[in-house]
């Protein structure tokens, strides 16, 4: 696989930042003209370097390492024993991760349907069919935290059918939580777990922003925040054990920083496309259009961010997925579910490709370089 293949279609005008190891550690890159720029020495994490410019301001050139496309960059499946000299990293570091959650009318009702189903998939079917029945597209068309937004909360209350993914949907707040702790992420190319102990979950295909110290929106690019579908639809107190665990995100290629080429409407306005490829041969493909998004993704990053709360070291953002796949795997009626060694691809073409492989969290590579071994690795590189 050639780097060209995963990256924004345009990528050679585009400005990508990111982290590369070398060899020696962590570090922090920007890829301009298609060339990669160590800034390692300009600013030692990618947190720092966008704290340390404001956007649109120049940031200073750092040491050429050559080409991007020169880079033996390989994926965890075509690299089991870590071989290649250099390895792509999850283009975050100290930001913490948060997601923004039911965000799209589709992924709304299926949260409904996993709550009432309590995590069992065997019941989907006919609660699906039911509040199809009873709602049609009405929850597509409705502004939260509206009149009319309203007056549906309290049509559904009295016919039995309100929810609290419906509260979050519609309502005045958004579901804003932390999807894992600071530089739990993983890059494109690595793999992405499920517990082992989950039979009911499915990849979540979305935007992510990247948000400065100050709260500024400043770049995007492709996640995979994996759920868990029996966990959390058992109970929503189940949320972090549905969510963080050991390499269940996934973040990258690069971040695209918002420049003369790409900007939050091209955000707005992106389709993101996933497909799946098993072993067992099955494959699923399906689309999440950004424009269907039920909140603007800057007022989804200001609710995460403001006089409530602060980050910084800046901080991640996954907008969410109107992509909740149904699509029957195994026996009819159970809908989809992960197998070990699932090949899982988001893509949009600003933005490049997303590629991860499946396995279960207890199998992934464990999880041991934290906010302590990064700052032991800087200082003996000299970098702080």
């Amino acid at each position: 696989m050639g780097v060209s293949e995963f990256l924004p279609e345009d990528w050679k005008a585009a400005t990508l930042l990111g982290r590369i190891d070398f060899g020696e550690g962590p570090t922090p890159v920007l890829v301009r003209g298609g060339r990669v720029e160590d800034v390692s020495k300009i600013a030692p994490t990618v947190a720092d370097l966008m704290n340390a410019f404001q956007p649109g301001a120049a940031i200073p050139r750092g040491e050429d390492k050559g080409p991007l496309e020169a880079l033996d960059i390989r994926p965890v499946w075509e690299d089991p024993d870590g071989a290649a000299p250099v390895k792509l990293l999850a283009p975050v570091d100290l930001q913490c991760l948060k997601a923004a959650g039911v965000t799209f009318a589709v992924s709304t009702l299926e949260r409904v349907i996993e709550e009432r189903a309590r995590g069992d998939a065997g019941e989907a079917l006919k609660i699906r069919t039911l509040l199809a029945e009873r709602m049609g597209g009405d929850l597509k068309s409705v502004e939260p935290g509206s009149q009319g937004a309203q007056r549906l909360k309290d049509a559904l209350i009295a016919d039995g059918l309100w929810s609290q993914y419906l509260e979050v949907a519609i309502g005045p707040d958004a579901e804003i939580f932390t999807k894992g702790p600071t530089l739990s992420s993983m890059g494109w190319g690595d793999q992405v777990g499920v517990r082992n102990d989950s039979h009911w979950n499915n990849p979540e295909p979305e935007v992510v922003l990247l948000c400065d110290g100050s709260g500024l929106i400043r770049g995007a690019a492709l996640g995979n925040d994996v759920n868990l579908r029996d966990f959390e639809g058992r109970s929503a107190l189940l949320l972090s054990k549905a969510k963080d665990n050991n390499a269940s995100c996934a973040i990258g290629p690069f971040f695209r920083l918002f420049d003369e080429t790409f900007g939050l409407d091209d955000v707005r306005s992106a389709e993101v496309e996933l497909k799946i490829t098993g072993r067992d041969n099955f494959v699923l493909d399906g689309k999440s259009n950004m424009s269907l998004i039920s909140r603007d993704p800057a007022v989804l990053a200001g609710q995460a961010y403001g006089k409530q709360h602060q980050y910084p070291d800046g901080f991640a953002l996954f907008l969410g997925t109107m992509f909740a796949p149904i699509q029957d795997r195994d026996t009819p009626g159970q809908g989809f579910t992960h197998k070990v060694g699932d090949r899982v691809r988001v893509s949009t073409p600003k933005l490049g490709v997303l590629e991860n492989e499946v396995t279960t969290c207890d199998k992934a590579k464990p999880w041991t370089f934290g906010i302590s071994a990064l700052i032991r690795n800087l200082a003996g590189r000299g970098l702080l």
